[in-house]
């Protein structure tokens, strides 16, 4: 079942953007005068078409889901076949430059609209998304040095308001992709005349030493903080396991081991983890009583290593709070999302062309349709947030400057503009071979990767 949801999941996905991307191209032609003969979704041999409207356009489905395209009335297709002369008004070639750009540009610009609509929904829906809360910094991180402590809340980042966790780690990407210090705005709990105040203390978290490979991965880590975590609070205890032997009972919130302090539920979990076989010391608070209680865990194997288990039910999810905005707000930041996202992309791909960046970044449909299953499993939010994300992706892919993609095109308009007449015939041959090479390149790396990363 978790395979056939995968499919079914990255089909709507694939098919629903390619769908949006064509429409663009079409609608934008339609607007320009210009005749469609052939709307499909997907490539290939076609297995499903219908004419219809005044035109008689042939919508169609073809058989590979990966692509899909708008054929148009273009002289340069018709081979010795002539255009009827009242037909030639409506040729593609025959439009201006500008009436040109507009059609091929209108297949990204289509997937940007359709991301910020997404994300609208989403805004104003409301989204679940972890409390803007640090866990604590260890003393030698970046993070510790720079001020930061447990339970730090932050407000702003570099006057940008901050409303979740996710926020916090998009702009600091984006202060780390610049190389640019990040000046955060955090209210921090103190205790002053027994009573408990918040006070704002501004801290300057130095970014400039993170390379590109660092920010590939757990870059927040590497500075030395993370999500703050729930307490280590038990949950349920499992039958004929070491924590119901032990004596511990649900409730029991653990606070030192071996004599250590436990800060949370994800430090409890790495403790025992790394102590498979080895006799444990805790020191439980349940209610009113402090215990001492040993306990042993076993053994389980995952992946050929030995890990420690208690068998007992932890809660590490952490604070959560509903993201949502008015509409006018929501269309706002969903623009600026859109935006954001977009031009981190091409600077992504550009330090990759640049060798600044790790091919490894490249991903292909194995991978998309792993994360379609995944986020499909894990609700409506979940996908309609990646369905957005790839539908950037798509625009901006399409935006290359690569013969074959709509980029490429719109680089010749553009020379085309600048020099007053198109490019010849001949350089847009080998133009367009060049384009299909370097596309099947990008291609086998894209798989490449897939493969790795699913086999790891």
């Amino acid at each position: 079942m978790t395979l056939i949801r995968t499919i079914v999941a990255f089909l709507v996905a694939i098919g629903t953007l390619v769908t949006i991307h064509e429409l663009g191209h079409y609608l934008a032609a339609r607007l320009c005068g210009v005749k469609v003969l052939r709307f499909s979704v997907g490539i290939g041999r076609i297995i499903y078409s219908r004419k219809l409207g005044k035109d008689q356009t042939e919508w169609a489905i073809s058989m590979l889901p990966l692509g899909g395209y708008v054929k148009m009335l273009d002289v340069r297709e018709q081979g010795d076949m002539p255009i009827a002369p009242d037909e030639m008004a409506r040729e593609f070639c025959s439009q201006s430059v500008w009436r040109r750009i507009i059609i091929v540009a209108a297949g990204p610009v289509a997937n940007f609209l359709l991301a910020i609509f997404l994300y609208t929904i989403l805004f104003v829906h409301g989204v679940p998304e972890p409390v803007a809360k640090i866990r604590v910094p260890s003393v030698d991180s970046v993070a510790y040095h720079a001020g930061l402590r447990q339970g730090d809340l932050i407000q702003r980042i570099n006057g940008r308001s901050v409303r979740s966790w996710n926020d916090v780690h998009w702009i600091l990407m984006q202060r780390g992709l610049e190389k640019k210090d990040a000046e955060i705005a955090v209210s921090r709990q103190a205790v002053d005349d027994n009573h408990s105040i918040s006070a704002e203390r501004i801290v300057t978290l130095p970014l400039n030493h993170l390379s590109n490979h660092d920010l590939e991965g757990d870059f927040l880590n590497q500075l030395g903080f993370s999500v703050q975590r729930p307490p280590a609070v038990l949950g349920q205890i499992l039958p004929d396991g070491p924590a119901q032997a032990a004596g511990l009972k649900q409730g029991d919130v653990i606070s030192q081991i071996n004599n250590r302090p436990v800060l949370d539920g994800l430090a409890l979990t790495e403790v025992i983890n790394a102590s498979a076989g080895i006799k444990l010391k805790l020191h439980v608070l349940r209610q009113a009583q402090e215990l001492d209680i040993e306990a042993t865990p076993v053994a389980d194997t995952v992946n050929g290593k030995a890990i420690g288990r208690l068998k007992v039910q932890l809660t590490l999810t952490p604070e959560m709070l509903t993201v949502r905005s008015t509409l006018g707000e929501a269309i706002a930041q969903s623009a600026q999302k859109t935006f954001d996202a977009s031009i981190l992309s091409f600077k992504m791909l550009g330090k990759m062309v640049a060798g600044e960046a790790s091919l490894k970044n490249i991903t292909g449909p194995l991978t998309i349709a792993d994360y379609a299953g995944q986020t499909s499993r894990s609700g409506l939010i979940s996908f309609l947030s990646f369905l957005a994300l790839i539908s950037i992706s798509l625009g901006v892919m399409n935006l290359l400057p690569v013969p074959v993609l709509d980029g490429g095109h719109l680089l010749y308009y553009s020379l085309e503009v600048l020099t007053g007449k198109p490019v010849s015939e001949r350089f847009n041959a080998m133009a367009q071979r060049a384009g299909v090479a370097l596309l099947m390149a990008i291609m086998a790396i894209a798989f490449f990767n897939d493969i790795a990363r699913l086999m790891s």
